[in-house]
């Protein structure tokens, strides 16, 4: 499959090409969650300033086209290559805190999602090279998931943000997909 070269400041984002038909579809998946989102937050949204509405529309797309960028060989080998960048990476992603705060909803869960998510990826990704990381990183994925609906003040949009925003940090970014590992026995 062709690739194209990805332009330097949006390596983070891609790595450093990727092929069309995959920017393709992180494209559409951000933008059909957040539109999805929109509409079927259309109350909340609709009483927020546009620049509140744009900003929480907009972190929505990133973290659910990060779902998908992040399962790529390119940008997995992009952030495999530089272990300081993943530490950083999973430290700055407070998204799903700033979408509730702009909102105005689910702050409190939105914090305990957050805060699960940045441990649990923490956990993960000192697992880095032991064959023992995709299930450590699945395994606090599905408990994370299965949690979610315990918590008080998630609207079902951002159950379903919340969910991505795990899926993204936790095991799309955190494990290392396409490297083999050293250990059978992990």
């Amino acid at each position: 499959m062709k690739s194209l070269r990805i332009h330097p400041h949006l390596h983070d984002v891609f790595g450093e090409e990727q092929p069309p038909a995959y920017l393709l579809a992180i494209l559409l998946f951000g933008v059909g969650v957040a539109a999805v989102f929109a509409f079927s937050s259309r109350p909340l949204v609709a009483g927020l300033s546009r620049w509140r509405a744009a900003l929480a529309l907009l972190l929505v797309l990133d973290i659910a086209a990060g779902c998908v960028a992040n399962f790529t060989p390119s940008t997995n080998d992009f952030y495999a290559a530089r272990p300081r960048n993943r530490w950083i990476f999973i430290a700055i992603h407070v998204h799903v805190i700033i979408v509730a705060a702009l909102l105005g909803a689910g702050v409190g869960a939105s914090v305990a999602v957050w805060a699960y998510t940045i441990a649990g990826a923490a956990v993960v990704n000192l697992l880095a090279g032991h064959a023992a990381q995709t299930f450590v990183g699945g395994l606090l994925l599905a408990a994370g998931l299965a949690g979610l609906p315990l918590l008080p003040g998630l609207t079902p949009a951002m159950t379903a943000v919340s969910a991505l925003f795990m899926l993204k940090v936790l095991f799309s970014f955190a494990v290392d997909h396409y490297r083999p590992h050293p250990s059978k026995n992990g």
